[in-house]
């Protein structure tokens, strides 16, 4: 057996560390989409003082469909983030789904929902 032996997964004390980065994460990104989902969904409320001839409703129904492209990407982000920490529970966090190698820890800091190496990732480009 080599002592050199790169480490298979990260150490419990290390996924703690993903785990809270993670809940973090989540927190904040659900008091965004929270903020997302308000913005498009109260300016659908136009009163009586909006009757000016420069109202625009192409552009305002543009507008609602990019607030409501963003609250599905920040959804996906949240939905991420959570199978992310299943896999700590698993104990298959950080591991590449393509190489099987760790996922290396500045990447995971960065990017905490990663289940790809860098080097996949270039693979698929």
């Amino acid at each position: 057996m080599e002592t050199n032996e790169k480490k298979e997964r990260y150490s419990d004390a290390e996924l703690e560390e993903f785990k809270a980065l993670i809940l973090e994460k989540i927190a904040k990104a659900e008091r965004d989409l929270e903020i997302i989902r308000g913005t498009y969904l109260n300016h659908a409320g136009n009163g009586t003082e909006d009757t000016s001839p420069t109202f625009k409703p192409f552009e305002e129904g543009s507008e609602t469909m990019s607030k409501e492209a963003n609250a599905a990407r920040q959804e996906k982000f949240i939905r991420d983030l959570r199978n992310a920490l299943v896999r700590i529970e698993n104990k298959t966090y950080g591991i590449c789904r393509v190489t099987g190698k760790l996922i290396s820890k500045e990447r995971l800091m960065a990017v905490p929902h990663a289940t790809l190496s860098i080097e996949a990732k270039k693979q698929r480009l």
